[in-house]
């Protein structure tokens, strides 16, 4: 591998502030914002705008759309009458 052509891969902690849920991982992302960690060390910090914890999907709170209903109303608009 060649020497200082690659980024920086350090921990960072990624924040979701609307589901109060912060993750530690290694990323090449870094910030100027930092955060201590349970472990009592300082990482950078990311702020994300949505996460599995806030997210429609993963909370249970998805909406399921009608689309049987979308379809058939389609076929009676379009549906072309046969002699």
């Amino acid at each position: 591998m060649k020497k200082e052509i690659h980024p920086r891969y350090e921990p960072v902690v990624f924040r979701d502030k609307a589901g109060d849920f912060a993750f530690l991982t290694r990323s090449t992302r870094s910030s100027d914002q930092t955060i201590v960690w349970e472990d009592g060390h300082e990482y950078p910090v990311i702020d994300v705008e949505i996460s599995s914890a806030s997210h429609p999907f993963y909370t249970g709170q998805a909406k399921v759309i009608d689309t049987a209903g979308r379809v058939e109303r389609f076929n009676r608009r379009y549906r072309k009458d046969t002699p």
